[in-house]
């Protein structure tokens, strides 16, 4: 019916976030082949606790796709993550996961003393096309949020 229609000046714009507009940084170098971040929770308490509620850091996992250059920042991080075994001294390395709006940096979270504790890979499989996936699980102690305009 004519009569809801929502006029123009009522209409306002939608503020939200593209999952698929963002961009990862690996010690401020941006990283490409970069497919999904998944369970990034920057912040989360232990409500459970009987004293004051203790932060939980979950890992979170970053898939990519596998590539050549073993100097690229993320393979120099893989390599030095197998050569350091089962060693307590982890490599560590700062990550940004910044969300981006139409090319602008809306807002970034920014995940210090990161360390990759589990890399996994994609099937291979000979009756697919797709790219084959590094899968790499990532342990923190940090977390810092940014806002546009902060």
């Amino acid at each position: 019916m004519a009569s809801d229609i929502v006029p123009a000046s009522v209409i306002r714009a939608i503020d939200s976030l593209t999952a698929n507009e963002f961009v990862v940084e690996l010690d401020g170098e941006r990283l490409s082949g970069i497919f999904r971040v998944t369970g990034l929770i920057p912040f989360k308490l232990d409500a459970r606790t009987s004293s004051a509620p203790k932060p939980v850091r979950e890992p979170f996992k970053i898939s990519k796709m596998v590539q050549r250059d073993p100097n690229s920042p993320f393979n120099r991080w893989l390599r030095e993550t197998t050569a350091a075994k089962a060693d307590i001294a982890r490599p560590t390395r700062t990550l940004d996961v910044i969300a981006v709006d139409g090319g602008v940096e809306t807002r970034r979270w920014t995940i210090k003393d990161a360390w990759i504790s589990e890399i996994a890979y994609s099937d291979f499989d000979s009756g697919s096309g797709e790219l084959v996936q590094e899968i790499v699980t990532v342990q923190w102690a940090e977390a810092e949020e940014s806002w546009l305009g902060e």
